[in-house]
């Protein structure tokens, strides 16, 4: 049924805990794991005093990127799920969406945070995916217990 899972990750809190379900889920279904980082960076065009500065932001972006999914594949493949990674740029909401439909995944697997009642007036990351998606989603969402 579910063979190829996409566990988009940015290293938070709630993004652990949803890649985690994510894996263990893929061991249960005996399915390999496409984790991904998605950098955005805040608008453009910018100023070109900034330019350079935006390199060296991006360098490090990916440095982090490659940091926190080589973590999650170490804990995939400690489950014995192969796990392929990739950093993306772009809107992450979008980025994700078009990874699934691009790379032929079979459902979305990620956290998302604790935001009490407000929360469900403004909407995050994983709310856009949920909405905009063409597989399934699933979402583990942090309880107000775990901030």
């Amino acid at each position: 049924m579910y063979e190829h899972l996409l566990i988009p990750y940015d290293g938070s809190d709630e993004g652990r805990k949803g890649a985690l379900h994510g894996i263990e889920l893929a061991a249960a279904l005996d399915a390999d794991v496409h984790a991904i980082y998605v950098i955005e960076l805040p608008g453009a065009p910018r100023a070109l005093s900034i330019r350079d500065d935006e390199e060296q932001l991006r360098r490090e972006y990916r440095e982090y990127g490659e940091e926190i999914l080589s973590e999650i594949c170490d804990a995939a493949t400690s489950r014995g799920v192969d796990c392929h990674r990739d950093i993306l740029s772009g809107s992450v909401s979008d980025r994700i969406v078009e990874y699934a439909d691009e790379e032929g995944m079979d459902a979305i697997v990620m956290g998302s945070a604790y935001r009490g009642k407000i929360g469900t007036l403004l909407g995050g990351t994983t709310d856009k995916v949920v909405r905009t998606a063409t597989v399934p989603v699933v979402s583990q969402r942090m309880g107000v217990d775990e901030l």
